[in-house]
């Protein structure tokens, strides 16, 4: 895995910048309802609506789920704090490092929590049900959990770069939908829709894709494993190394606790 801290002042312009965070806290908003169960406005009396943004990094996308719903009193937290440093820059002392496994919040405090680029990160199932268990806990009943799905699939858009790289070795998805969607359902959580965005930014151009092969991006590819140099040698003869291939689409979907 990456080291986010060391990533985290380069992030957000490797990443698609604005205009994807832009695109991704959209489609995030679609899936939680703005005036059902509290949500951007208030459920009882005196208690304003709260939002989760668990693993929000550098704080890009939390600031515009923010700014979208300004009766929502919003919370990021990252364990990296890197991330985090960065993130509190955006919602000043609205962000917290915690980690996503063993949240530091009591049952029932949330009306929704988001995990965006978060599950794939996961090195096996097991971390991904215990994540989804405490999005599930600190949830209020009505509340809905939103979490991006298949994030390495949406990579592969059908290029020539796909063409070379199909036969690189990969670890089993920890984000499959299917997956995901069960362990959800484990935690007394029931689907409530599903959105795609565009990784505005993102698309992948043959020089740029043998720099992050060399860069350790593809973890199952070290820098120093022979396999990598021979997979950039193939990019490096692909026409057009610049030319950016489509940008990938993110799914994203969302599960609602039931009301007691």
């Amino acid at each position: 895995m990456l080291d986010y801290d060391k990533e985290a002042a380069a992030y957000d312009a490797t990443r698609g910048g604005e205009a994807r965070a832009e695109a991704a806290a959209d489609a995030v908003l679609t899936l939680i309802p703005d005036h059902a169960h509290g949500l951007g406005g208030t459920e009882g009396p005196g208690r304003p609506a709260r939002l989760l943004d668990l693993a929000c990094g550098t704080g890009i996308v939390t600031r515009r789920l923010a700014a979208a719903r300004p009766a929502l009193r919003v919370t990021g937290a990252d364990r990296a704090p890197g991330m985090a440093r960065m993130a509190a820059t955006r919602l000043p002392g609205a962000v917290l490092i915690a980690d996503s496994r063993r949240l530091p919040f009591a049952d029932a405090t949330f009306d929704a929590v988001t995990t965006v680029w978060l599950l794939h990160l996961m090195a096996d199932a097991a971390e991904v049900r215990a994540i989804v268990a405490e999005c599930a806990r600190v949830l209020r009943p009505g509340g809905v959990y939103v979490t991006t799905v298949d994030k390495a699939a949406a990579h592969d858009v059908g290029s020539d770069i796909d063409a070379v790289l199909a036969a690189r070795p990969r670890r089993p998805a920890s984000d499959a939908a299917a997956d995901v969607t069960a362990y959800a359902l484990a935690s007394g959580l029931l689907p409530a829709g599903a959105a795609v965005f565009t990784g505005v930014g993102q698309g992948r151009s043959p020089r740029s894709t043998r720099a992050d092969l060399r860069r350790g991006w593809f973890t199952m590819l070290p820098p120093d494993d022979p396999r990598a140099e021979a997979f950039a040698e193939r990019l490096a003869a692909l026409p057009d190394q610049d030319r950016r291939r489509p940008d990938p689409r993110f799914r994203v979907r969302a599960f609602r606790k039931p009301e007691a």
